[in-house]
């Protein structure tokens, strides 16, 4: 029988670490950055929009931002173009300095840039994009594709469920709390799949685990407003730790760096990254993460970038999940000797009831 968990209005084996490292390129004073070719065609250009907290936020726009790395180091493309968001004011302007800079394909990066990115690919129908984290649809939920639009998009609610039965598993005080940056689809489908892996622990284990700063019925929880104010994100994190919360899981970007740091000071406390594998991309922190919830932006984005450079681009969808590797959990790297082999065989055995159809996570707004 199929065991199904519910996840409410949300649209991200233990090591399935698919995260590259990539250095960024230096940036000039204008926000964008280009550099000297050292492979690729010289014909075909590859370049980037970020979403608010830039290319080295070691989260979100890093991870897609290093697939554009791979693209230049596998000799598809000379080195990429990019431009940092710093606003949103700044969405429409950049987008359309990519345009203006003859970009082969354009990847945008989140959900805040889905209109943007849908007016220049209206008013560039020869040009090529490719959004990272959204898919179009129309009033009822039903997907619309665009002609030159690739959605990338990530099942995270499986991966993130695996990461809450883990956190319930390690917790000593028996409380774990989760909070977000903007309260948009993409984060709370992270904070969706960690409260349900959370409540499959209680279920399978008798226990009794709390979960702070998600409310999953109501869809209501902590939310800084931005991935911006680090005031706030730490405020957020210390509160969550007053109340008992000895794992945290912060779906904000950059501000994972406050929960880290709070984590740190608190001395106790763990984190669970989301996007990227925290403990390479942020090891000043790797003592305190726990896991991560990954989300194979870079390979999305790596793929995109072969298919237009060999003018095979489509608008299909590229759709990550367990079953294919585009998103699953890190290592626990430091903690490995704190988390029981019992629990690692758990783990290992719901992957593979997801993967199987066995165990359904499901979102109102997952993919397929």
């Amino acid at each position: 029988m199929n065991k199904r968990f519910r996840l409410a209005a949300a649209v991200s084996a233990v090591a399935l670490a698919v995260a590259a490292c990539g250095e960024a390129p230096d940036e000039d004073g204008d926000g964008t950055a280009t550099g000297d070719s050292t492979g690729g065609s010289a014909d075909f250009t590859a370049c980037m929009v970020s979403d608010q907290g830039g290319i080295n936020d070691k989260s979100f726009n890093e991870t897609s931002y290093n697939g554009l790395v791979l693209a230049q180091e596998e000799g598809i493309i000379p080195e990429p173009k990019f431009a940092e968001s710093q606003t949103d004011a700044d969405y429409g302007p950049n987008v359309d300095a990519m345009v203006q800079d003859d970009c082969g394909l354009i990847v945008t990066v989140g959900f805040l840039l889905a209109d943007a990115t849908s007016e220049a690919a209206e008013a560039n129908p020869d040009e090529n994009f490719a959004i990272v984290d959204f898919q179009y649809a129309d009033e009822t939920g039903a997907p619309i594709a665009i002609d030159n639009v690739k959605p990338l998009v990530f099942n995270t609610q499986e991966a993130a469920f695996l990461a809450g039965y883990a956190s319930a598993a390690y917790s000593k005080t028996g409380i774990v709390g989760t909070w977000g940056g903007a309260k948009i689809p993409t984060v709370t489908i992270f904070m969706d799949g960690f409260y349900d892996g959370v409540q499959y622990f209680n279920e399978q284990k008798g226990g009794d685990v709390q979960v702070l700063g998600w409310d999953k019925a109501t869809q209501e929880g902590q939310f800084v407003g931005d991935f911006a104010n680090t005031g706030l994100a730490r405020q957020i994190s210390d509160n969550l730790i007053s109340q008992g919360a000895d794992v945290l899981h912060p779906v904000a970007g950059p501000l994972a760096e406050s929960a880290a740091i709070a984590a740190q000071a608190a001395g106790d406390v763990t984190v669970v990254w989301a996007d990227s594998d925290g403990f390479e991309s942020a090891p000043d922190y790797g003592p305190v993460i726990l896991t991560s919830v990954l989300k194979g932006m870079d390979q999305a984005v790596l793929a995109a970038t072969q298919e237009a450079a060999d003018d095979a681009f489509t608008n299909e969808p590229y759709v990550g999940t367990l079953e294919n590797g585009g998103v699953g959990i890190a290592p626990f790297h430091d903690f490995d000797g704190e988390v029981s082999q019992e629990t690692k065989d758990e783990l290992a055995q719901i992957q593979e009831q997801i993967i199987s159809g066995e165990l359904v996570v499901e979102s109102d707004a997952a993919f397929s």
